[in-house]
């Protein structure tokens, strides 16, 4: 048993209006030099031994369920180990 995350943002072609708004927030708040996209994360706890096969079919659920792909792209399926989040 173990957790998986998967990590999707927006193409680079893609207007993103979150991230925007959080890069003129920073702006406001006195933080310069910071250009922000905003993307989203998945955890998904596995309930069997996570192998090269369960990435796999981890990495297909993401490209079909977890993401658009029209405007996002899967950037990251990864296991996590130990206390790491």
């Amino acid at each position: 048993m173990g957790r998986v995350v998967v990590e999707v943002m927006p193409k680079p072609e893609i207007l993103d209006p979150q991230g925007k708004a959080i890069s003129q927030s920073l702006e406001r708040s006195g933080v310069s030099g910071f250009d922000v996209r905003q993307g989203k994360r998945f955890e998904l706890t596995i309930h069997e031994e996570i192998t090269p096969e369960v990435l796999e079919q981890v990495k297909q659920v993401a490209q079909d369920l977890l993401s658009n792909p029209v405007i996002e792209d899967v950037v990251g399926v990864y296991e996590v180990t130990g206390d790491a989040q």
